[in-house]
């Protein structure tokens, strides 16, 4: 390319200085008009863009097309991502929002199972309460009948002891401990 320029630079001060030559001696002004000049600096002209065109344009348009090209390509290759980080963007808010829904679905389904345990833990409190209470029932009952059992045999052995000194006999024997007995039961109040 700079082979090109300099080609063409000393071919224009070439042709040019016969012109230059030529006019030194006529008088000069920006409106007077030099035939001989006019033509020289058409041919230089032509010379000069058919110079250029043969060897510098090729290569400045092969430069502006691969600047297209680059440009093109960068352009493409911009919306293709553009496309590419909406569909990410979708593709994440998609996600986020299942995220959000599984997490709700978990915490409703553990304050589910929390309930559940409570009132599991509750049933099983009131259970083993009734059970500890029903027990103590029937210990405090079987405590009753043992109280009352020993409470009677102490009532037969003061009431055969009081009889005995009443009748100045000694009364021990089962039949009159029987006899007794059947008679307190038939005194004892139905409960």
């Amino acid at each position: 390319m700079t082979r090109v320029m300099s080609l063409a630079a000393g071919a224009s001060v070439l042709v040019a200085a016969p012109a230059f030559a030529a006019e030194e001696g006529a008088a000069a002004g920006p409106l007077v008009v030099n035939g001989g000049l006019m033509i020289w600096t058409l041919v230089i002209f032509g010379i000069l863009l058919l110079v250029l065109r043969r060897f510098a344009w090729p290569v400045v348009l092969g430069a502006v097309r691969d600047r297209e090209k680059a440009l093109e390509d960068q352009i493409a290759a911009a919306e293709r991502n553009r496309a590419e980080s909406a569909k990410l963007l979708e593709e994440h808010k998609q996600l986020l929002a299942e995220a959000r829904t599984s997490a709700h679905a978990l915490i409703a389904d553990a304050k589910g199972m929390a309930e559940k345990e409570r009132a599991v833990a509750l049933e099983k409190t009131r259970a083993e309460q009734e059970e500890l209470l029903a027990r103590a029932r029937r210990e405090i009952g079987a405590e009753r009948d043992r109280a009352v059992q020993e409470l009677r045999r102490e009532a037969v052995d003061l009431s055969l002891a009081a009889a005995g000194r009443l009748i100045g006999e000694r009364l021990s024997s089962d039949a009159d401990r029987d006899l007794v007995m059947k008679y307190l039961g038939t005194l004892e109040p139905q409960h």
